[in-house]
Parts: structure tokens; C-alpha cells; sequence
């Protein structure tokens, strides 16, 4: 039945015709006019209120064959798609524009001042007397770290960066709105990403010294004589950009030590600035000027060394450096205090905030996170201990755990010097000492977050215990387990059971005082979808206090580092950010902590391009700056009365219920055959860390399990094929189990309801119809249909020759069965949730538009003349490329194949007459293949910043 649905869905095309024809028919039949967006707007709404009486049918299908015959007929032209494209994007470009303004609560500076303000006050309000008991509270509380925002330079850098500032000044209140011939992103560079994240680094430290003047001016007027001594730091920035070697070959040690001397050269540069024209401070600004000499010798040096005469110049500038350099403020302090001491008024003032972001944030424009992942720090403690035991066997895992315990019982600090440096090859350890050098070197202030990715057992804390101790850092790293994978967030107690059953990790937590814990939601959403990984990850929260209070260990900071995105595909509430904060810091789980005597601090992810938008402009940096302040400084909660927490049997069945449902769905070899057909080459590369099987080199690209994607590519080729399975599967069958209890929660839990707000979302940019066009397409069947019924014989030729390619590449049933699974959960969850949105019709017409880009794709392709195998190329070998869209190396080919002219050969003398020369041989498959393919190739990736611009964000 499904079947026949699809291959109908391609006939029903002459009342999609009628309709166009109308609108474009004056009263004068026989006059038409030019086929405009409005038009075919017209003929999606008329395609999609039919397909309700028409169960067999397919609008999408039916739009986009109407289009390919007004192509073939000459009514409309590739110019005219290309324009189109455009036209819609840029629509959906300046609303996504205004959406951003309104997630951040409005960008008035002036509002979101006075907002601040009122923050100031609301902290200030029980302690209004002055008394010092109430100042020694304030202080603790102005002084205590309550939120930190973390840059990480996750794959997301979809936009070109002109096209990314006017969306930001747009949000920003801009009326100034410029055409662009494309959105495309450039090819993605590590200096780019820094460069990109110190721009919103900038912004966010003009927030937080708007922030913190907002504090110390509310505590002028309550304590004048003792509110100079106030070192703000409730909100603070931190970054991995340039840190970060998990999945990455394009950072070594020397350049994560290059950028975090930048980091340092720019905190300088800003203290520089806060001081101009303030007399008092001149000794502060001639010592700030002795460091930036020092440090500029230090970048001069590690800028291009890579040999060891190099490195080894870098090594003695870096020493003989090291105290004109500073280390941390320190000799900084009390030069500030005789210059505090030495003002009155509005100089006093700024050199406090000036003070407090030093503080804060150390000798850097924010903290250090690195970052490596679980099997590198195995495999160097292989290397080192020689314990070759498997983690991942359960078996082994005792054997580990005692090996591992008994070396820590001896280790003992070994000297670092980057000779050693350079010598090193175990990744991890090479970071551990690079780590070692920074805070040696660098800036020993501020720990340096160490995070571990893929941690699935308390063998991998204690072997970066066991690395921070040989070099001597233990007491300044925080080492933190990222829970992402579904096993970490299902097993992550015994994760930490495993490693405080160790005296040395519990006293290692102690010392520092902190448990810094990372929740990681892209990996956990494309396996067990969205929602259920959001409650596996509040239900590890709940137990963090349990476990620690069962081996002593209480008092210290609990650190809860949440790593979604910018999208309901990686865990952001798409409400707002207000909303956004409430969502990934649930009220009940912080009452948990706390009442265990664990202080919590928060912290979340701003990851690359879409998270930076957030800090784009001081507008919008003010306007999230000031969210997080009114979340982070909220009013006590009263005892928690959610039903969702009184009736914790429905919340498990629920979500044990959806997460199998996606589960299930990953495990369908249907799954992994839709996201790699053709989704990966439907976007651009986003980040300078590679994306698995994006089309980087080879011809062809297979995709046996989405594993073999990222995260972030996985859920872009969601969005892009018009369905957000991560945030949708398995959600119909879990309403289905109880209808009744579903709705009551939906209505009287405002956690389970601000959960449901993401699959909304989802459903929004997401119509099942357009998946099952893009499975259409993939049915050899349905384009044998389209030839049954071509009015011109070559046509009918080149539609039979696209079925048997698709035949060949043999996607069509396991993606026809995978659909079914699908669709019967979206349609229990329709059931059961009765007024979802649905996808508009400018959305739909992008995705009608790229599927007409595409079947002309691939009838060119049909065109292509045989030809000798070329460097291991046969024509059956392009023809599949082209079939999933791998056209940036099947154009090469077809370049070489079919050369454009030999005339760039014949300005040379060759000492003979010359031979007449044919420069126009191949004119034909330059003009009327590569060409074409090229543009439609534009149009389809221009179609991608289209759909994510209609989203709000990248995968």
C-alpha cells in the first residue's frame, strides 16, 4: 500500500498544473505571466490542502514535478530557481533575524541595563541593613562563581561570516539589510574559529563588566566604606577553542600554547583599555605594558617553530620571560588597590570593574578548558604502566581498577621541560604536559578544566589522576568526565562509584574542592533521541549527592556542564533563553544538590558559529549576559510540587518507551541507507573538525550506521531531509501507552511540558510528506512511473537510466521499510497530541526546490558520455557518485575527463609550425553538463542555508 502511495503520489500532477496555470492566467487566456515565488507558494498550499482528501498522493512530489516541467518547457529557467532561492532565504533569514531578538528577551541596552539593576537589588535586598555578618554573606556570594558560559568550537559554523554579522545586527535593532549572493560557509580554519570565538569572547566581557558595575554600584550604596574590596566573579566565560584534540589532527601542543599566549596578549590588551586616561593608574599601566612586551616575544617565538632549534629558542624565551611575562595577577593586586585608594567617583569605579574581570578570569580573556577522549588517556597509561587490559570488558575491570589504584600508590611528580614536549607521542600525555607548561608558564591562576570524552568507567578518572600527579598539577586540573554516549548517562553512578572507592580520588576532590561533571546531548540524542536523553541526564544529577555522601565526601562544588547546542538536535530549548536556562538546570535536581551540602555551579555550551550569534554584537552579548544573571541570582524555590517528580513511574515508562522507539530506529539498516544517500553532501563543511563521510576525497561515500556520522553533520541531514527523527522517534509510541496521563502531564507539569517544547520545534520544521518525497526519489520504481508517463522519448530514456542507477545502488526498500517505522510513530503521536504544528509552506517550497535541483542532478548525469576508465574512474563509478550528490569530486573528474581547452598551451613557441588546434572539442560537456551541474549544486547547498536559516540553527 505504501508503495503504490509513492508511485501515485508522482501522477497526481495535473491538478498542481491547473492551479499554477490559473494563477498565472490573466483575463486573457492565452497570456501568461513570469512564474513568481508567489505562485508556486500558491501551488504548495493548493498541493497540500489536497493531499488531505488524496491519502495516496505526495504534494511535495507533485510541486516538484510541476516545476521540472515548466523547466523542461521553458516557462522557467535554472536563473529563475537560483533567484528563487535566494528570495526565500533571504525571507527566512531576516525572520530568523527577529526570532533571535526576541530568544534573547529584546536587545535594548537600556532595558537590559536597568534589568541588571533590578538584578543588583533582588541579591542586595535581605542584607540592606549593612551589618557585617550581611556583608561577609554578600561577599561570599559575589565572590562564588555561579555560571560560567563555555565556547566550544563544535562543527556549526554554517554562515559566512558577512552573512553572520547582518544577522546579528539585524537581531541588534540594524535596518541595514544587504543582498548577498550566498549564506555558504568558507572553508573552516582553526585561526578562523579563534578568531570568531574572541569576537564573542570580546562581547561577553563587556556584558560581565556591565554586569559586575551594575553589583558594585549597588553595593556602593549600601556598604560605601567597604565596597572597594568587592571582587565580583558571579558570572564568568570560558573557551576550548584551540584546546579542544578530541577527534581533531589540526591543534598540536604548540598550537594550543600559541593561542592561550593570545589569550593572555588580549586579557592585557583589554586591561590596557579599562585604564586609559586614568592618572592614578600609571603604574599599573607601565607594569601591564612590561608584560605585553614579554608576551610578544613569547608569540614571536612559537609562531612558526616546528623544529627543535625552534622549539628550543621558543623554550628559552618562554623561561627567560616568565616574570616580566607574569604568571598570574598577582603583582597587578596591589597596584590596583593603591590606584582604588588613590581615586574617587567614576575612576574609582572602573578601575573596580577592571579589577574584577582580572580576577575572574585570570591572565586570559576567559578560563581554560582541553580536552581529549577516554581511549587516548587509555592508551597512554598503557604505555607508561604497561596495563593492557581491555576497559570495555567486564572481566577486566576489577584488574583495572587495582592496577590503576596501585600506581597511584607510588607515583610520584617528574620534571616537564619541552624537549620532552616534542618527544612525546601518546596524545594524551603530550596534552597532560601541555597543560603542565601553561600553568608553569602561562597563567597558574585559574585551574584548567581537563574534560574526557567517551568516559564510561572511573578506570579513565584515575588514569588522568594518575597523569596529573606524574607531572605534578593534580592540585590545578579539574578533571571532568563528559557522560554523552547512552551507556555513560545510564551507568554514570558507577562511573563515579568506580573511581571514589578510591582513597585517591576521593582525596584528590577534596583538595580542589570541586566535582566537575560534563552532560553531553548530541551523542546521547541521535541514539536514545532527545527527550529520553534529557531524563536519563536529570535522573544522573538527582544521584550525584547520594553517591558522594556514601564514601564522605561532601562540601565540595559540584560543576554541571551541559554541552548541547544551539538546536533542539543537540538540546536547546527553542522557547527562549530564559527558558532554555530553566530547562537544562531543573529546579528539583538543584534542590538535590544542595540540600546534600553540595553548592552548584552551572555551565553550558555557546559552540561555534550559531552559539557565538548569542555574543555577536554588544547587543545581543548584554541581552544573554543578562538572562543568565537573572537565572543565576533567581528567588528561592519553595519545595517542588511538579507532578511529573510525584508520579516518577510514568516519567520512566515514558521515557524508557521513546528512547527504544529511537533506539530501535538507529539499529534499522533503512536508517543509516537514508542519512547517507545523499544527506551528507547536502551541506557544507561547518568546522575545521572533520565530519565522517562528508565528501572529502573519495568518489563514493557509504554510510553503514549513523556512528560512522559526527553528532552535529547527523543532525543537520536531519533537518535538511525534513525530518527530525533525534527529537521525534519514539515519542508516538510512548504517548500511546497512557493517552490520558500524556495529556494530564502535558497540562500540570511545567517541566514535562517545557520538555515537549523541543519536539514542537521539531515538528514545525519537520512533514512527513517531504520525507517521503526524499524516499521517493530514492524508488526505482517511481521514476520508472515518471517514464511510463514522459511525453519525449529521450526523456523517457534518461528517467529509465536514473531507476536503474537507483536499482543498482539498491536503497530503496531497506528506506522504504525504515519510513513505515517512522511514520506510525508520528502518527500515534498525532493521535495522541491533537494540534502539532506543521511545516509552512515557504519550507516546504525550499525542499520542493532542491528535490527539482536534484532530479536535474542526476538527469544530466544521464548525459554523460562514455569514456576509458581515468585514474581508476568508470563512468558506473560516477554515475553512483552522482547519485549521492558527491559532485565537488565527480566534477573534478569530469575536468579531467572533459577538459575545458588546450589553449593554455598555446602561447609557448614550439620551434615547428603549429598544429591547428581544436580548443572546442569538449564545449559541449562543459556547457551543458558541468556547468549545469555546478549551479544546481550552488542552488542545492544554498537551499541548506536556507532550511537551517527556517530552523534557527545547524544540526
Amino acid at each position: 500500500m505504501a508503495q503504490r502511495r509513492l508511485n501515485q503520489g508522482l501522477d497526481v500532477t495535473a491538478t498542481g498544473q491547473r492551479v499554477l496555470r490559473d494563477a498565472l492566467t490573466h483575463v486573457h487566456p492565452a497570456e501568461a505571466t513570469p512564474v513568481t515565488i508567489g505562485h508556486l507558494l500558491a501551488l504548495v498550499t493548493a498541493r497540500l490542502a489536497e493531499a488531505d482528501d488524496d491519502p495516496f498522493g505526495n504534494p511535495l512530489l507533485s510541486v516538484s514535478l510541476a516545476i521540472t516541467r515548466m523547466i523542461d518547457d521553458g516557462t522557467l529557467g535554472l536563473n529563475d530557481i537560483e533567484a528563487f532561492v535566494r528570495d526565500l532565504r533571504d525571507e527566512a533569514f531576516q525572520d530568523r533575524a527577529h526570532r533571535l531578538a526576541s530568544y534573547v528577551g529584546g536587545t535594548s541596552m537600556a532595558e537590559n541595563e536597568a534589568a541588571l539593576a533590578a538584578v543588583a537589588r533582588t541579591v542586595l535586598r535581605p542584607e540592606a541593613d549593612g551589618s557585617p555578618a550581611k556583608w561577609t554573606s554578600f561577599q561570599h556570594l559575589m565572590e562564588t562563581t555561579r555560571y560560567a558560559a563555555v565556547f566550544t568550537a563544535h562543527p556549526t559554523f554554517s554562515l559566512a561570516p558577512d552573512a553572520a554579522a547582518m544577522l546579528a545586527a539585524i537581531a541588534s535593532g540594524s535596518r541595514t539589510i544587504a543582498r548577498l549572493a550566498s549564506h555558504r560557509p568558507p572553508a573552516i580554519t582553526l585561526e578562523g574559529e579563534f578568531q570568531q570565538a574572541v569576537q564573542a569572547m570580546r562581547h561577553g566581557r563587556d556584558a560581565l563588566d556591565r554586569l559586575n558595575a551594575a553589583l558594585l554600584a549597588a553595593a556602593r550604596e549600601v556598604w560605601p566604606d567597604k565596597w572597594t574590596s568587592l571582587l565580583p566573579r558571579p558570572i564568568v566565560l570560558a573557551s576550548w577553542v584551540g584546546y579542544d584534540t578530541d577527534g581533531r589532527n589540526d591543534i598540536g601542543w604548540a598550537d594550543t600554547l600559541r593561542l592561550r599566549l593570545r589569550m593572555k596578549q588580549l586579557q592585557l590588551e583589554r586591561l590596557i583599555a579599562s585604564l586609559a586616561s586614568l592618572p592614578a593608574a600609571q603604574a599599573l599601566h607601565d607594569r601591564i605594558d612590561v608584560a605585553q612586551t614579554a608576551v610578544a616575544s613569547q608569540l614571536a617565538a612559537i609562531t612558526g617553530a616546528t623544529d627543535p632549534p625552534g622549539i628550543a629558542a621558543f623554550a628559552r624565551t618562554l623561561v627567560d620571560q616568565r616574570d616580566a611575562a607574569m604568571t598570574g595577577p598577582e603583582p597587578l593586586l596591589d597596584l590596583f588597590a593603591f590606584a582604588i585608594a588613590a581615586t574617587t567617583g567614576p575612576e574609582r569605579h572602573k578601575l573596580c570593574i577592571a579589577r574584577a574581570g582580572l580576577v575572574a578570569h585570570g591572565l586570559a580573556l576567559a578560563h581554560t578548558h582541553v580536552r581529549v577522549n577516554a581511549a587516548q588517556l587509555h592508551n597512554a597509561v598503557r604505555q607508561r604502566l604497561g596495563i593492557t587490559d581491555t576497559v570495555g570488558d567486564p572481566a577486566h575491570r576489577r584488574a583495572l581498577l587495582v592496577a590503576i589504584n596501585t600506581a597511584l600508590d607510588t607515583v610520584e611528580p617528574v620534571p616537564v621541560d619541552f624537549g620532552g614536549l616534542l618527544a612525546e607521542q601518546a596524545s594524551a600525555t603530550r596534552l597532560m604536559m601541555t597543560v603542565a607548561q601553561l600553568l608553569k608558564y602561562i597563567d597558574g591562576s585559574v585551574p584548567v578544566r581537563f574534560l574526557i570524552a567517551e568516559t564510561e568507567s572511573g578506570y579513565t578518572l584515575l588514569t588522568a589522576l594518575w597523569l596529573a600527579r606524574h607531572f605534578g598539577i593534580a592540585d590545578r586540573i579539574e578533571i571532568s568526565p563528559l557522560f554523552e554516549t547512552a551507556a555513560a548517562l545510564e551507568n554514570g553512578q558507577r562511573v563515579l562509584e568506580e573511581a571514589l572507592r578510591s582513597p585517591h580520588y576521593r582525596a584528590y576532590l577534596t583538595k580542589i574542592g570541586r566535582l566537575a561533571l560534563q552532560f553531553g546531548y548530541s551523542d546521547a540524542g541521535r541514539y536514545v533521541g532527545q527527550l529520553p536523553a534529557s531524563y536519563l541526564i536529570e535522573r544522573l544529577r538527582f544521584r550525584i549527592g547520594e553517591t558522594l555522601a556514601r564514601f564522605g565526601v561532601t562540601g565540595i562544588e559540584v560543576v554541571l556542564f551541559d554541552t548541547h547546542g544551539e538546536s533542539v538536535g543537540r538540546g536547546a530549548h527553542p522557547g527562549s533563553m530564559a527558558d532554555r536556562l530553566k530547562y537544562l538546570s531543573p529546579t528539583a535536581s538543584r534542590q538535590a544538590l544542595s540540600q546534600a551540602n553540595l553548592p552548584v555551579r552551572e555551565e553550558s555550551a555557546f559552540q561555534g558559529g550559531d552559539g557565538y550569534l548569542l555574543f555577536a554584537t554588544p547587543e545581543l552579548a548584554l541581552a544573554t549576559v543578562t538572562r543568565i544573571a537573572e537565572h543565576a541570582f533567581h528567588t528561592t524555590a519553595g519545595p517542588v510540587t511538579d507532578p511529573i517528580y510525584a508520579d516518577p513511574d510514568f516519567a520512566a515508562d515514558f521515557f524508557a518507551t521513546a528512547r527504544t522507539g529511537m533506539q530501535a530506529l538507529v539499529e534499522d539498516p533503512g536508517y543509516a541507507a537514508l542519512l547517507g544517500a545523499f544527506g551528507p553532501a547536502l551541506i557544507d563543511r561547518t568546522g575545521s573538525r572533520p565530519a565522517a563521510r562528508q565528501g572529502d576525497g573519495t568518489l563514493v561515500a557509504t554510510i553503514r550506521h549513523p556512528r560512522e556520522l559526527r553528532a552535529i553533520p547527523n543532525n543537520a541531514i536531519l533537518q535538511q531531509l525534513g525530518w527530525c527523527a533525534n527529537t521525534l522517534q519514539g515519542l508516538g509510541m510512548a504517548a500511546q501507552r497512557n493517552p490520558e496521563l500524556f495529556a494530564a502531564m502535558r497540562d500540570g507539569s511545567r517541566r514535562f511540558r517545557r520538555a515537549l517544547d523541543l519536539p514542537q520545534h521539531a515538528l514545525a520544521h519537520s512533514d512527513i510528506d517531504v520525507l517521503r518525497a526524499v524516499i521517493g526519489t530514492l524508488d526505482p520504481g517511481s521514476w520508472l512511473d515518471r517514464a511510463a508517463h514522459a511525453r519525449r522519448p529521450a526523456r523517457r530514456d534518461a528517467l529509465i537510466s536514473v531507476a536503474q542507477a537507483l536499482e543498482r545502488l539498491g536503497l530503496g526498500a531497506p528506506v522504504q521499510a525504515m519510513f513505515q517505522r517512522i511514520q506510525a510513530d508520528h502518527l500515534a503521536l498525532r493521535a495522541a497530541w491533537p494540534g502539532l504544528p506543521r511545516m509552512q509552506p515557504r519550507e516546504v517550497l525550499l525542499h520542493a526546490l532542491r528535490l527539482v535541483a536534484v532530479h536535474q542532478v542526476w538527469l544530466i548525469a544521464t548525459t554523460i558520455p562514455d569514456f576509458s576508465p581515468r585514474h581508476g574512474v568508470r563512468r558506473a563509478d560516477l554515475e553512483t557518485a552522482i547519485l549521492r550528490l558527491e559532485l565537488p569530486a565527480s566534477l573534478s573528474q569530469l575536468e579531467v575527463i572533459f577538459p575545458a581547452s588546450g589553449s593554455a598551451h598555446a602561447d609557448q613557441d614550439y620551434a615547428e609550425p603549429a598544429t591547428p588546434r581544436d580548443d572546442s572539442i569538449y564545449i559541449r560537456e562543459q556547457t551543458e553538463i558541468i556547468a549545469p551541474l555546478r549551479a544546481l549544486f550552488g542552488v542545492i547547498r544554498e537551499v541548506a542555508v536556507a532550511i537551517t536559516h527556517e530552523v534557527g540553527s545547524f544540526g
